[in-house]
């Protein structure tokens, strides 16, 4: 996937050009943040997304930046973080995170027809699960109301960092702080009913609990060692 637009030059050796990896990055996520054009400055940002094969589609109004962005042909970056951890080491200049990302960069084209039709139910049961089945038909206006945009996963590059503190060994020596790791991760809590719900309508069960294909936390081998120690 990787191409000279996308060669990782800071911290190389945590570089990773696994597709598998990089797909489970993406699918865990949905929340990016896309950088386009937009009047001869830079603009930033979060918008949904869904990976769907080797594309991904982004989410959002018509009327967004982004949307007019793509219509006006600029270059799109995209951005995907996963925080696993905070990095506490024994320096300042050792502490650091670990996370899993992976960046993108291309065109986008904007979907018509049957295909903005089709991006529009995959994003959703993409982010929730058998929820298409339980929705109204959207509305003519409302379909065009909304944007499906595809960017193909031509130029992409991914970096992980596992793994405890790269501590300097004269840190390590002289122990005198303590250092490790903090893990994160996102969780869903239980799925709170608004007002409008009758108290006859349960919570349904694709929702309880909610969860999407995850793939498992990152390993501590494999693809995932890359980078590790090294801040």
């Amino acid at each position: 996937m990787s191409k000279p637009k996308t060669s990782i030059r800071r911290l190389a050796e945590r570089a990773v050009d696994d597709v598998d990896v990089i797909n489970s990055i993406l699918d865990e996520g949905f929340i990016c943040h896309v950088g386009y054009l937009a009047e001869g400055r830079p603009m930033v940002i979060p918008t949904l997304y869904a990976r769907d094969g080797d594309r991904i589609i982004l989410h959002g109004s018509t009327g967004s930046g982004i949307t007019r962005a793509v219509r006006s042909g600029s270059p799109l970056s995209i951005a995907v973080t996963l925080v696993d951890g905070l990095v506490v080491a024994r320096s300042a200049f050792h502490s650091s995170a670990n996370y899993r990302s992976v960046v993108i960069h291309g065109h986008g084209r904007i979907l018509e027809g049957d295909e903005h039709l089709v991006a529009l139910d995959f994003t959703l049961e993409a982010l929730i699960p058998g929820r298409s089945k339980d929705v109204r038909a959207s509305t003519p206006v409302e379909v065009r109301q909304t944007a499906s945009i595809e960017v193909p996963l031509a130029e992409v590059s991914a970096k992980v960092r596992t793994g405890p503190p790269g501590d300097d060994r004269s840190d390590l020596e002289n122990p005198t702080t303590w250092g490790g790791v903090i893990p994160m991760r996102l969780e869903a809590g239980a799925a709170i009913p608004d007002q409008f719900v009758p108290d006859d309508i349960r919570v349904p069960d694709y929702l309880s609990p909610y969860q999407r294909s995850r793939h498992d936390e990152p390993e501590t081998d494999g693809y995932y060692q890359i980078g590790n120690r090294n801040d």
